[in-house]
């Protein structure tokens, strides 16, 4: 859950009502080159696997990192060099897929790809963004016998943005998850992180 201020308004009747706006602090990485903002009580996590990562303190299954492509190996010009947005998309949700991959018996994953769009930001340059769900079931008995006995149940349901932006002949990804339901709550906010989000140039 973000934090929040609250702000008391006096209406016309004299009522007060409150209203919340999330406190945001923003994240600079000059070596790597990039910025965005997060949420001020979301904590980071060292060892995660990703360059940064931030979790929400409450909601361990919601939080932000950035994934960026080997410099040695990396010879991006330009975003589109993944293809359109939904070519994009489609590399992406692969990824995801690939890096939820189960060994367990009786799990089954289900994923669409809800938006692609791409932008140029205030700073000229072209990021794409891509919108995913992913769904994972397991069955109740996985080592039943009988079919009827194996039923599937909902384990998660999450919301994975992704922002894609090149600058240093690198890719850059920004990885927002959260749940379905936290989502519908937060999605202006959500939003405004991906928006935040920049590559920045790196001088040797």
């Amino acid at each position: 859950m973000f934090s929040s201020c609250i702000f008391l308004q006096v209406g016309l009747n004299g009522i007060a009502s409150a209203e919340l706006s999330v406190v945001f602090r923003e994240h600079i990485d000059t070596f790597d080159g990039y910025t965005f903002k997060y949420p001020k009580n979301w904590i980071q996590v060292r060892g995660a696997g990703a360059d940064i990562f931030f979790r929400d303190p409450y909601v361990l299954d919601e939080n932000i990192s950035v994934e960026l492509s080997s410099p040695s190996s990396s010879h991006y010009k330009s975003v589109e060099d993944l293809g359109p947005p939904q070519e994009a998309a489609e590399k992406v949700l692969r990824q995801y897929l690939v890096e939820f991959m189960s060994t367990r018996l009786g799990v089954r994953r289900e994923s669409n790809i809800l938006s692609t769009s791409s932008r140029i930001a205030d700073d000229g340059r072209l990021y794409y963004q891509v919108e995913v769900n992913i769904k994972s079931y397991a069955n109740t008995n996985e080592l039943a016998v009988m079919p009827q006995d194996r039923i599937a149940r909902l384990e998660w349901d999450r919301r994975y943005l992704s922002v894609l932006g090149v600058e240093n002949n690198r890719l850059y990804e920004l990885r927002l998850q959260t749940p379905e339901n936290v989502f519908l709550e937060e999605e202006q906010d959500l939003r405004q992180i991906m928006d935040s989000f920049r590559v920045l140039q790196v001088t040797a």
